[in-house]
């Protein structure tokens, strides 16, 4: 709030800004190292998350700067970002230029929205910047030269590939190790059919993948925005909005549950069988966000720090080869009653009702 000196002239309070690296990144370290899974590698569209990271914090430090912060750390953003873009990268062809295409895109519409509405929190701005460079991609796909099913068909092939070198590493392993590898099948024989069971889960999660390519390439990009507002909100001194709030807070509009009921009632008509692909991501896109939401009604409820406890356990479970199918119905489960906590805070407000007394 500002006030009024003895000199007439108007003193500002310094803006709140965030402190503590700790949960910030843990968080930063799963964004960037948990989609180098094989599993996930053959489900999330981008394997390198860092190229959606850098842009997304470049433009935040650009629009700092435009509101009186340091400029060196706009240009070192913008420089990182721009070497970043430079490289070929792991995956170079026609798959790397779309993500690059992307992250461009969804950096400078971010930057936008956060010049023409400085006083909204993180999360409008974000989904605004989203449904901007979603209808510029859509543009893009029908007067450019690549279209959507060719863009379809570029994403098929990246998991394929992605899949393609798991399975040449697995492999290789194998044949290097033929006498151990040969031990251990004979203490469990189970593992002997290990190849051709990942290869076929690869499989699996690569059309999974490749359906809802669009819903989980906005989660990821949702992520990214997040993660990169609270870094330069930790190195900037010049505020571009509100704190982010912690996760136990997590709240948006209700009306976007309309989101949740346009993609089932497109599931459920049969009329509707050509719009199945678009009511698959518009369930995967919005379930995601009210089971985040149902989550941080869970860590409301829960003591400090148990919810987090519990899944890091469940996490390392899942690496064990009898514990991982327990550790896997635990998560899915969560997950559940997640998004039926995130659902039924649209119209109950648990939140509201009891407060957690520590």
């Amino acid at each position: 709030m500002a006030e009024r000196g003895s000199t007439g002239s108007i003193s500002v309070e310094p803006a709140p800004t965030e402190r503590g690296w700790g949960k910030l990144l843990i968080a930063l370290a799963a964004f960037l190292f948990i989609p180098s899974i094989p599993q996930l590698r053959a489900l999330l569209p981008v394997e390198q998350t860092m190229v959606l990271f850098v842009p997304a914090v470049a433009a935040c430090a650009l629009v700092g700067w435009w509101a009186g912060g340091r400029a060196y750390l706009a240009i070192a953003w913008m420089a990182i970002a721009t070497l970043l873009a430079a490289q070929p990268g792991a995956a170079p062809g026609a798959f790397a230029n779309l993500v690059r295409g992307w992250t461009l895109l969804l950096a400078g519409s971010f930057g936008l929205v956060c010049l023409l509405a400085p006083r909204q929190p993180l999360f409008p701005r974000a989904l605004v910047a989203l449904g901007t460079t979603l209808l510029l991609a859509t543009i893009m796909s029908l007067v450019g030269p690549v279209s959507a099913s060719q863009a379809g068909q570029t994403v098929g092939e990246e998991f394929g590939r992605r899949n393609a070198e798991t399975m040449a590493t697995l492999n290789n392993v194998i044949r290097a190790y033929p006498k151990e590898w040969g031990e251990l099948s004979a203490k469990v024989p189970r593992l002997a059919d290990l190849p051709a069971e990942t290869e076929k889960e690869l499989s699996v999660l690569a059309g999974w993948g490749a359906e809802v390519f669009p819903a989980l390439l906005a989660l990821q990009s949702l992520a990214a925005l997040a993660l990169a507002w609270a870094v330069y909100h930790r190195l900037g001194r010049a505020r571009l909005g509100p704190p982010l709030r912690p996760l136990r807070e997590f709240r948006f509009n209700d009306q976007l549950v309309w989101g949740l009921i346009v993609g089932l009632t497109i599931m459920l008509l049969p009329t509707l069988k050509t719009l199945h692909g678009v009511g698959k991501n518009l369930l995967v896109f919005f379930g995601a966000l009210y089971a985040v939401r149902g989550f941080g009604v869970l860590t409301w409820f829960m003591a400090p720090g148990s919810l987090g406890i519990t899944l890091a356990v469940g996490f390392v479970f899942l690496w064990a080869p009898v514990l991982n199918a327990i550790a896997l119905l635990a998560f899915m489960m969560i997950g559940v009653a997640s998004l039926a906590l995130g659902l039924g805070d649209t119209w109950a407000d648990w939140r509201s009702r009891a407060r957690p007394t520590s």
